[in-house]
């Protein structure tokens, strides 16, 4: 699976999501998320542990980036997790623990694009936008609508960052 990325400081995040549901997005969700990110020689690999609605929910993320013009192309493939801490400590054993992010999410939808309005731990609030790109899709097809959320919440290219919150926090 592929998707569009865009990441950007965002501090005032109910003028974000006031202004996100001006132009159709739906709140969806509330999430408290641990991302835990392990040693590998490609790519990046996070166990993903999640609180959604009193549920928890637990996925192994593996995935790369490359960079188009501001916005970021990911691959990635996911895999339900059903027992976090022994797939944690197995991993951190025979791989190593590169970082831990912890985050308060707000999840937004609209159409195929969920927008988080995130409180990282440590590192303060962001915005994400995250656009799936449909199987056998051009990704580009999608950079119309990214550029409309992200003008609608006042985002310009020159903010958007790169990477994970974890390479942020060691910047």
């Amino acid at each position: 699976m592929f998707n569009l990325e865009a990441k950007f400081r965002l501090p005032d995040h109910a003028a974000a999501q006031a202004a996100a549901i001006a132009i159709g997005y739906q709140p969806e969700a509330v999430l408290t998320q641990r991302d835990t990110f392990f040693v590998v020689a490609s790519g990046k690999l996070k166990l993903r542990e999640e609180a959604r609605d009193g549920a928890r929910h637990a996925y192994l993320i593996g995935y790369g980036r490359v960079e188009r013009e501001g916005l970021q192309l990911s691959e990635y493939r996911m895999v339900p997790v059903p027992d976090p801490e022994a797939m944690r400590s197995l991993l951190a054993g025979t791989l190593g623990v590169l970082a831990i992010v912890a985050k308060r999410r707000s999840l937004l939808l609209c159409r195929n694009v969920r927008l988080h309005l995130d409180e990282v731990d440590g590192l303060g609030t962001y915005g994400e936008i995250e656009a799936v790109v449909p199987e056998g899709a051009d990704p580009e097809a999608e950079r119309a609508f990214v550029d409309a959320t992200l003008a609608a919440l006042g985002v310009s290219r020159e903010q958007l960052i790169e990477g994970s919150y974890f390479e942020l926090a060691r910047a």
